[in-house]
C-alpha cells in the first residue's frame, strides 16, 4: 500500500527505493575536502589525493567508495592513493553514521566535482509576469509541503529526525552559498516561506495564535477570559521550546 511506502524512514530515499538510479556524470575519486573530526582525515588523507584501490578493488568513479563505505560501518578498509606521482597504502577505521538497525560506514571525505555534460544542462527562465506566476506557484507549493510534513510528523508518517534546528541551517545555508547565488536565494526563499507558514500555525505565542484568539472574540463577541489566555500562551510556550529542543538534539546527532 502507498500510504505505508516509507513511513517512519529516518532518511526516505523514494528514488533509490523503486530502484531507480539517477544518472550522474562519473567522478574521478579525487578528495576535495575532509572531515576534520572523520576517519579519512584522522587516517592521514589529504584533498587532492586520487584514491587508486579499496581493499585491492580498483577504483575508477566515486559512487565506488561511497556504495563500499555504506556497507562496512566500524571497519578497517586499505586505500591505496596516489599522491604527488607516487602510490601509497592509507589504512582507515571507518566509522559507523546513523542511528537505526543498520548504520552505514563513514570515511568522511568529500569529492571534487567536475562539469556537467553541456547537452545535460537546460537553463531556464521567465519574463518578469510570468516569473510573477511562477514564484506565487513555487511558494504554494512550498507551503503545502510543510503543512503536509507537519502533518505526516504528527501522524507518526514521517520520521521527526527529519526536523532541523540552527545548525543544520547554518550548513545548508554554507552549501548554498558555495554552489551560488542563485542556489543560496532558492534556499534562503524556501526557508523564510517554512517559518513564515509555521508562525501562522494556530499555537499561542505565534502570530497564527493571535489571529487564534481574534477569531474566537469575533465569534463570542467578547475575549477569552485572561486565565485562559494564560493558560494557552503557557501550552505554546511549552510546545514552541520543545521542538526547538528536538530540533537541536536532531542536529547535534546529525555531526
Amino acid at each position: 500500500m502507498l500510504d505505508k511506502w516509507l513511513k517512519g524512514a529516518d532518511e526516505p530515499d523514494p528514488i533509490r527505493s523503486l530502484g531507480i538510479r539517477p544518472w550522474r556524470p562519473a567522478l574521478p575519486p579525487v578528495l576535495a575536502e575532509l572531515d576534520p573530526k572523520g576517519p579519512a582525515q584522522a587516517a592521514g588523507l589529504k584533498t587532492d589525493d586520487r584514491l587508486v584501490s579499496l581493499d585491492g578493488v580498483a577504483l575508477s568513479d566515486w559512487q565506488q567508495v561511497v556504495d563500499t563505505v555504506r556497507t562496512r560501518p566500524d571497519t578497517k578498509i586499505m586505500l591505496r592513493v596516489e599522491r604527488d606521482g607516487a602510490q601509497i597504502d592509507v589504512p582507515v577505521t571507518l566509522a559507523a553514521r546513523g542511528e537505526s538497525k543498520a548504520p552505514s560506514g563513514y570515511l568522511g571525505a568529500g569529492v571534487k566535482a567536475i562539469d556537467w555534460p553541456p547537452e545535460m544542462i537546460r537553463e531556464v527562465s521567465y519574463g518578469p509576469l510570468a516569473a510573477i506566476g511562477e514564484g506565487a506557484r513555487r511558494t504554494w507549493t512550498m507551503s503545502v509541503l510543510t503543512l503536509d510534513s507537519l502533518k505526516k510528523m504528527l501522524f507518526g508518517e514521517l520520521s521527526v529526525k527529519n526536523l532541523s534546528g540552527p545548525i543544520t541551517i547554518a550548513k545548508v545555508a554554507g552549501a548554498s552559498a558555495q554552489s551560488g547565488v542563485a542556489d543560496f536565494l532558492n534556499f534562503l526563499a524556501y526557508l523564510s516561506i517554512s517559518l513564515g507558514v509555521l508562525n501562522l500555525l494556530p499555537i499561542p505565542v505565534l502570530d497564527g495564535g493571535h489571529l487564534l484568539f481574534y477569531l474566537i472574540e469575533w465569534a463570542r463577541g467578547r475575549p477569552l477570559s485572561d486565565r485562559v489566555q494564560g493558560w494557552g500562551i503557557q501550552i505554546g510556550i511549552s510546545l514552541v521550546v520543545g521542538v526547538m529542543l528536538l530540533a537541536l538534539v536532531n542536529d547535534l546527532g546529525r555531526l
